[in-house]
């Protein structure tokens, strides 16, 4: 199989070896999309089951309107902010909570040493609404072009650009409450 087409149709024809082509292709970047969302590993790797599901029991319906990226990212955003909410629907209702996770969450893909700077980041990306919390996430984090962003997010790429504007003052808001006095010191 050379080409996304052929994937794909392998994949609805129920051919195993391609879900294992497109497992190892799209793999990586579910689970620390699903990651930056969570902050859990176990709900990371739940969520790409679930997406990897997903794309499995739907891939027939693709109508390859979009690249196949960019229906795989859209599948794993959805995907995680259903899992996210109903895991505070449960926790809710347990009267549980998962903030110590969150504050120890440390992503993967971030240096050793930038690690617990890494953490409040992602402390101050919560504080977003759900979709500044997308497109940051895809543009800064996941680091794909604002176009890709604005197709997975069903919108225009004005729009996204708007949404980050907006992402990265709320960001830096948040953030001048952790450290008041660092923005004073600098001047």
């Amino acid at each position: 199989m050379r080409n996304e087409n052929e994937i794909i149709q392998a994949i609805a024809n129920g051919d195993e070896k391609a879900l294992a082509i497109l497992y190892n292709l799209y793999s990586e970047k579910i689970y620390n999309t699903a990651l930056s969302y969570s902050k859990v590993p176990e709900d990371a790797e739940e969520i790409t089951q679930d997406v990897f599901f997903k794309i499995f029991k739907n891939i027939s319906k693709f109508k390859q309107e979009s690249s196949l990226n960019t229906w795989v990212y859209r599948i794993t955003i959805n995907t995680s902010l259903n899992y996210l909410k109903k895991k505070k629907r449960f926790s809710l209702f347990n009267n549980s909570s998962n903030k110590s996770q969150v504050i120890n969450f440390q992503h993967p893909g971030v240096l050793l040493e930038k690690k617990e700077k890494a953490a409040i980041l992602y402390q101050a990306i919560d504080c977003l609404s759900k979709n500044q919390k997308t497109a940051f996430i895809l543009s800064y984090i996941e680091e794909l072009p604002r176009q890709e962003v604005a197709d997975i997010m069903e919108t225009s790429l004005k729009a996204v650009e708007s949404l980050l504007q907006r992402a990265k003052r709320n960001i830096r808001s948040e953030l001048e409450k952790i450290y008041p006095n660092h923005r004073k010191s600098k001047k």
